[in-house]
């Protein structure tokens, strides 16, 4: 089927998936309203994209403003992958840490990105206005750490940033931990005031409906199972063709073999949050004074946030296969209750989870095609795309427009394939991501 995955990987992944599409808390609280029809018979186009998430949305919107005629082609519903899936936190830098950006570009270019990574949480604020997009959002981050070796790494980090990217974050360690957050889990603490949580789902749905008044043409249920390059790129579909002068893959994990040269690059890896009944303001106040998102900063990590109705969105457990973790809410309970013992009977109310694409240095994977200039392709977020997803689409509407120099800054990371090849590359990550596992438990 392809040359990235193997087709019986592909066919478990395709049914994992749509098992963990139940249950979700977003789902249940995001209202969808009528969709978008499906592709019928030929059409044409300026710029044809290929994902209706974040990133396809988001170049959809900045191409129309500037004039092109588009089209998103999405193989299920508006957010169905890991953009209406996620745990809903927005956060400064990238997935991968500042020091791979600075070893392959220099410290000018790294500063360039992290700027950049910036511009993505102003463009998020921005666009929800723009648009009247009511996604919940909630300003604060905070960054903690588990262990003294953690912690040393942690306020390493955050020095690193004040001192060579001008952007400073409070810091506290000990008892002042507490007046962070309420846990006897952590031993240190970084707050970033800048960086902040949302409705995933509610704010993709909201850049649809500004991409269609835009004058974009989505269409759901429509999967892409072709790809024809040439001067007049196109799209093959079920019941029908689409041809454009430069087309966009925005799919990650779902292009299902329409562009193999890319799937060795990336690795789909499962992610799993539950959420618990709404516990009341004052106790999520209590717990987390500033209401801010959480992550620690463990390889294998956990992350956390109250939504707009007080239930704690908890994640933490991750999958490098196609299974799904074993009595889900039930372990995931168990590490909610570790956190916040307070919440020991709080009971769990929905529990799912989605993949996302990483790469093997969890840098994004910006660029285009071999050979295929017309074609561009946006992957590689691993797991910290809310926000960079948006400027990803700004980046490559200004690329397919004349103007690619941001998008080139990104282009030119080098990123290599996993090891393994096609049949030991999901267990040479298991494997290496258990050893990540117990490093972090045995410290």
């Amino acid at each position: 089927m392809t040359e990235g995955l193997p087709s019986a990987y592909l066919m478990n992944f395709l049914s994992a998936d749509r098992e963990l599409t139940r249950h979700s808390y977003y789902a249940a609280t995001a209202v969808r309203g009528e969709g978008y029809a499906a592709l019928e018979g030929d059409a044409a186009c300026d710029v044809a994209i290929v994902g209706g998430g974040l990133a396809g949305l988001s170049a959809a919107i900045e191409l129309a403003q500037r004039g092109h005629s588009v089209r998103v082609l999405e193989a299920r519903e508006v957010g169905f992958g890991a953009s209406g899936r996620n745990g809903g936190q927005a956060i400064h830098g990238l997935a991968c840490d500042i020091g791979e950006i600075e070893d392959q570009l220099g410290a000018d270019e790294a500063r360039r990105v992290f700027g950049m990574s910036i511009e993505a949480l102003d463009l998020i604020r921005d666009r929800c206005r723009r648009f009247a997009i009511d996604a919940d959002w909630q300003d604060g981050f905070l960054g903690v750490a588990v262990n003294q070796r953690k912690a040393r790494e942690l306020l390493a980090a955050a020095e690193h940033l004040a001192t060579r990217y001008a952007y400073p974050m409070a810091a506290a360690t000990g008892a002042q931990v507490k007046q962070w957050i309420d846990s006897p889990r952590y031993v240190a603490a970084v707050h970033d005031a800048k960086s902040g949580h949302l409705h995933p789902l509610k704010y993709t749905l909201g850049l649809a409906r500004a991409a269609a008044q835009l004058g974009v043409r989505i269409h759901e249920g429509t999967l892409v199972s072709g790809l024809q390059p040439g001067a007049q790129p196109v799209l093959l579909t079920p019941k029908g063709r689409v041809s454009a002068r430069q087309v966009l893959l925005a799919g990650n994990v779902y292009l299902q073999g329409i562009a193999p040269q890319l799937e060795s690059r990336i690795m789909p890896v499962g992610t799993y949050i539950v959420a618990t009944e709404p516990v009341g303001e004052g106790t999520a106040r209590r717990l987390i004074p500033t209401l801010s998102a959480v992550c620690d900063n463990n390889v294998v990590l956990d992350y956390f946030r109250f939504a707009a109705d007080s239930s704690l969105l908890y994640g933490g457990r991750v999958s490098y296969s196609t299974a799904t973790p074993v009595n889900l809410a039930d372990s995931m309970h168990r590490r909610m209750a570790g956190t916040f013992p307070q919440l020991a009977r709080t009971k769990i109310s929905h529990a799912w989870g989605g993949f996302v694409d990483i790469s093997m240095n969890r840098a994004p994977d910006f660029g285009r095609l071999p050979r295929s200039p017309n074609i561009y392709y946006l992957q590689g977020f691993s797991g910290h795309g809310l926000a960079l997803t948006g400027l990803a689409g700004q980046l490559v509407a200004e690329a397919m427009s004349g103007d690619a120099g941001r998008f080139d800054t990104f282009a030119r990371l080098k990123h290599r394939p996993f090891p393994g090849g096609r049949l030991l590359r999901m267990p040479a990550l298991v494997l290496g991501m258990a050893w990540y596992r117990l490093r972090d438990a045995l410290a």
